[in-house]
């Protein structure tokens, strides 16, 4: 089967784990306790500042007077609530990711190289501060790509495909570097992104596209009512979890197969390396002399 589907289909069972199960509930937790933290604090002020600039826009102005006129006006309350759940959502993806690769990218990639790569070497090519400075460093181009695409966001079908491009090189750099980090050397790393950039990056916007689901949820809890966007809050960050968990472990089997079908290669010579010469024969014989027995 194809390396691509295998590790999808097994990062699918694993999610099933116990352990898997537990460990999504530990960034749950933090990003819980800091959402709801910040939302007590700054939710209104956030929804009140959106309101006054809507109503200071006029072509903003126009189109509520037009949803009054055509019977719509009650969507004119839920315009702000979404435009912030719309600018924070990509908040609470970024840090999910972070928390994700750093709480639970190691132990899941542990658990996978434990039931299924138990005989692989560990070369140890990656180190946690060349972890934490490779994610910051992807986290940042990452955003500078998100700010200079905005304006593209304007156009339709763009909105939906360049928001889950970004996040999927993100995610793929991320977690492919942590799943090889502890077994794979520097060289191998390098050798094994160069070969499978094509389907590194595959798995990573599909778990771009994955990670807009939760979105539904955010906008249902402002289209019903504020006290269910609170409850929901938990619903939509554990999902933000669980998408990358099974992210982790997708890229974890696939690049661990990877990383083992590598080592199983043959040595192949570089090119224009001499050929290694005979040893001579011993001196006083001929080539093909044979050493006769003396009667």
């Amino acid at each position: 089967m194809n390396p691509f589907f295998d590790s999808f289909w097994r990062a699918v069972a694993y999610c099933l784990h116990p352990r898997v199960i537990a460990l999504s509930f530990l960034p749950l937790i933090i990003m819980v306790a800091l959402a709801l933290g910040l939302g007590y604090f700054f939710w209104e002020p956030a929804i009140d500042s959106v309101r006054v600039w809507l109503e200071s826009s006029q072509l903003m102005t126009s189109m509520f007077n037009w949803l009054q006129g055509a019977g719509a006006g009650g969507l004119k309350a839920m315009v702000a609530p979404l435009l912030v759940i719309f600018a924070l959502t990509p908040v609470i993806v970024l840090f999910s990711l972070l928390l994700v690769a750093t709480l639970m990218g190691p132990a899941l990639s542990a658990l996978v190289a434990q039931r299924r790569f138990p005989a692989l070497e560990r070369k140890h090519g990656g180190s946690l501060p060349r972890s934490i400075a490779w994610s910051v460093g992807s986290t940042l181009l990452a955003l500078a790509a998100l700010i200079v695409s905005l304006p593209l966001w304007l156009v339709p079908p763009l909105i939906l495909i360049l928001p889950p491009l970004i996040w999927g090189w993100l995610t793929y750099r991320v977690m492919a570097y942590d799943a090889l980090s502890e077994h794979a050397s520097r060289e191998e790393r390098r050798e094994i992104f160069r070969r499978h950039r094509p389907w590194l990056l595959g798995i990573g916007v599909l778990a771009g596209f994955l990670g807009a689901a939760p979105s539904i949820v955010w906008a249902s809890g402002a289209l019903f009512a504020a006290v269910f966007f609170v409850f929901l809050v938990p619903v939509a960050i554990w999902i933000y979890t669980l998408v990358f968990a099974f992210a982790s472990l997708w890229f974890a089997h696939y690049c661990l197969s990877a990383l083992q079908a590598l080592r199983a290669e043959p040595l192949v010579e570089a090119p224009g390396t001499p050929a290694p010469t005979p040893s001579p024969p011993p001196l006083g014989l001929p080539d093909d002399a044979s050493i006769t027995p003396v009667p």
